[in-house]
């Protein structure tokens, strides 16, 4: 079940408020564990207890909320339940509710909403009696602090508050009030300023939003960004206030943030920090202390917390977290032993790292990364390469079968320059590694041997089974030529040994193979009308004059992310609704476009199922290829394209240019153009016989063959057509 369903909660929050307060209490503490920082709960819930005249209970629950929720329609709660209790104790219950004032401007006095608090709190002061002349100068005196306290806070009621001051201090004094509003009216327009500029990315926040873990959702990462924004907006101190009062606005803020980003790390983290950049060390602890204990799951606040403590020199306490660390994920994860491990050579020495080290290798959950970090913190650290190295074969000797860790000892004999050891560590390795999982073995085998080995070792690689099969470099090396290239890659002939030259290689040895392979074919394969072979587009040939054409220096692979499966069952043709007599609408008014001949060689096609090609594509391939046309007049297939192909008329010979090179006469070219013109005329367009073609197939069927004489065949007359279009 999702304790975090919001629509859950709004639910039980809503029958809570028809139940009697004995009844509601239980559903309003499961509501707050759940969400201990949603204001409305813990609005309803005290005023619940107010309700039942239940006092002490409001007080305890008031104690519970306010400092972690400074939101103002809570504290205005609170303030209206003090007033209500001090109202019949005099003088005394008015003193008790001006501290009251007094304590919730100190916490919620710089929220952009409390402005009415402020005109509130003056109210409140402008009606308390007074006996004695100096209790009346006192009281004067206690208002004027307050306006001018409140002019200076960037609020909504500021420009009233600004005309309240000016109305008071001239009823006071007209000579102290010049004095006095002219010192105070730039600050006063600098607090207006910021407040449009603050409302701004008040605007842009959520303030009726639950804090959620996080979930990743759009409206969640709006809203960080918001507070991020807004946050940023007050590190700036835009209304350049004192130290002491911008951090308490930064403060304030950071506070109501969490309020709705509670179970974010990355907010308590930056609090923490903020705290400890600005010298506050004390406050940045109680931060982190808070933020263990809203999100006791989160690691990384925990190691924040231990670096924090030991960079202000308090180890006892940084070790106990990094205990607690290694207790609880002891069974998960070795970051906790590695970072512990590190930290006791920081603050104890190596002898107290290497016995910490000796207990943790003996845990069944500890992992090859713990004897690596051991052994590098041994080599890089300590400067001793020989404990570095037996700590490597230690672990070889439990995690053989890791291929991260044969890759991490391979690194540390490479540094060591010990080449020998490397071949041996990968030689031993690849015999017990599992096929699947050696590739990447493989892999550093081949580029240990092109950087470090010779012509013979890398020989030797590629003759090996395993790695022709999984080492892509020593695939490239699978011809003379690849090994020539690479052996003067190798000497730094050409280019430096990357993996563009590596698939530069490979394209020149997929070249040398394809151009190869077409000189050992056969050289009598012809491309007739008729049947032919498919080659590559780079190598086209027709019969015995066969040449390798301009194209051949591009080798052209299928596209295979694009294939899919054909199946019928999951392809439905268009529903087209036919007409009384048998067809459809579109193909009564295709038929009238259609001559007989095209007509009777469509209809006698044979109906076919499958996918539905795309009418433009083909249409595109068609006529931007180039067709063969076969035998004609008896001349061998190599020389059908030996002359330029002309448009042909249905009705006349082919025009070709006179031999002498002479132009022809201005009449016959006007005449040839309009018998293509009506020719062209009297065929249908070939979207539209495509269009029919694709309708009759979504019937399952063809359409009647016309009647007349025009149903004769007509193959040739298409052919001829679909030539002169494309010759076009």
């Amino acid at each position: 079940m999702d304790i975090y369903n919001v629509e859950a909660a709004e639910i039980l929050a809503n029958e809570a408020l028809l139940l009697p307060i004995g009844e509601s209490a239980p559903i309003y503490e499961k509501l707050l564990a759940t969400f201990p920082t949603a204001v409305k709960y813990w609005k309803q819930y005290v005023e619940a207890y107010i309700a039942s005249n239940d006092e002490e209970t409001a007080k305890q629950i008031f104690s519970r909320c306010l400092l972690t929720c400074p939101h103002v329609n809570l504290w205005r709660c609170y303030i209206n339940f003090i007033k209500r209790v001090n109202n019949k104790r005099g003088s005394e219950g008015l003193e008790e509710t001006k501290k009251a004032f007094d304590f919730m401007l100190n916490y919620v006095g710089n929220d952009v909403a409390s402005g009415p608090v402020w005109m509130e709190y003056i109210a409140f002061l402008k009606s308390m009696p007074v006996v004695t002349p100096q209790e009346e100068s006192h009281r004067m005196t206690t208002i004027r602090k307050v306006y001018q306290k409140a002019i200076l806070v960037p609020t909504s009621h500021v420009e009233q508050l600004w005309k309240d001051y000016d109305n008071f201090e001239n009823s006071v004094s007209r000579t102290l009030a010049k004095g006095l509003l002219s010192e105070y009216q730039p600050k006063f327009n600098s607090a207006r300023a910021v407040y449009r500029e603050r409302k701004k990315y008040i605007d842009d926040i959520d303030w009726s939003m639950l804090a959620i873990p996080p979930t990743g959702s759009y409206k969640e990462e709006q809203q960080c960004m918001a507070w991020k924004r807004l946050l940023t907006f007050e590190k700036g101190n835009p209304q350049r206030i004192d130290a002491t009062a911008a951090n308490r606005r930064i403060t304030f803020t950071y506070e109501q943030c969490l309020m709705y980003l509670y179970h974010h790390p990355d907010v308590w983290y930056d609090y923490a920090t903020w705290h400890a950049k600005n010298g506050s060390t004390d406050s940045a602890i109680k931060i982190f202390q808070r933020a263990i204990k809203a999100l006791p799951g989160s690691e990384v606040l925990k190691y924040a917390f231990a670096e924090l403590e030991e960079s202000i020199g308090a180890i006892q306490p940084a070790k106990t977290i990094y205990e607690s660390l290694v207790a609880e994920n002891a069974s998960m994860t070795s970051l906790a032993h590695i970072q512990f491990i590190r930290f006791l050579r920081r603050t104890e020495g190596i002898e107290a790292a290497r016995k910490y080290f000796l207990e943790a290798r003996k845990l069944p959950s500890c992992t090859y990364h713990v004897y690596v970090a051991y052994a590098t913190m041994s080599f890089c650290l300590d400067k001793d390469a020989k404990i570095a190295q037996n700590v490597f074969e230690a672990g070889l000797k439990r995690f053989m079968q890791e291929p991260g860790y044969v890759l991490e000892y391979a690194d540390f004999l490479c540094r060591l320059n010990d080449d020998r050891n490397v071949r041996a560590l990968f030689e031993r390795a690849l015999s017990l590694l599992p096929p699947e999982e050696s590739i990447e073995v493989w892999k550093r085998f081949a580029q240990f041997e092109q950087i470090y080995g010779d012509l013979s070792s890398m020989l030797k690689v590629r003759r090996s089974k395993q790695s022709s099969d999984r080492c892509y470099h020593c695939i490239v090396m699978s011809s003379p030529l690849g090994v020539v290239l690479f052996t003067r890659a190798l000497a730094h002939v050409w280019f430096p040994l990357t993996n563009l030259t590596c698939n530069f290689f490979f394209m020149l040895i997929s070249q040398w193979l394809a151009k190869n392979m077409f000189k050992k074919s056969d050289k009598s394969v012809m491309l007739t009308s008729g049947g032919g072979a498919t080659l590559d587009k780079g190598y086209v040939g027709v019969g015995a004059n066969a040449k390798l054409s301009p194209q051949s220096a591009r080798v052209v692979h299928p596209e295979t992310s694009r294939m899919i499966i054909y199946d019928p069952r999951q392809i439905k043709g268009p529903v087209i609704a036919a007409t009384s007599s048998g067809y459809t609408k579109e193909v009564d008014e295709i038929f009238k476009m259609l001559s007989p001949p095209i007509m009777s060689f469509i209809t006698n096609l044979p109906a076919i199922e499958g996918p539905s090609p795309d009418i433009d594509i083909v249409l595109s391939v068609l006529l931007q290829s180039t067709l063969p046309t076969g035998h004609d007049g008896g001349k061998p297939p190599g020389a059908a394209n030996s002359e330029p192909l002309v448009p042909r008329n249905q009705n006349g010979p082919v025009h070709r240019p006179p031999r002498d090179g002479q132009p022809t006469k201005r009449k016959g070219i006007e005449r040839q153009e309009e018998e293509d013109a009506a020719a062209a005329q009297s065929r249908a367009m070939p979207r539209d016989i495509f269009r029919l073609r694709q309708i009759q197939r979504s019937r399952g069927g063809v359409a009647p063959a016309q009647s007349g004489s025009a149903a004769m065949s007509s193959g040739s007359m298409f052919s001829g057509e679909q030539s002169a279009n494309s010759s076009s």
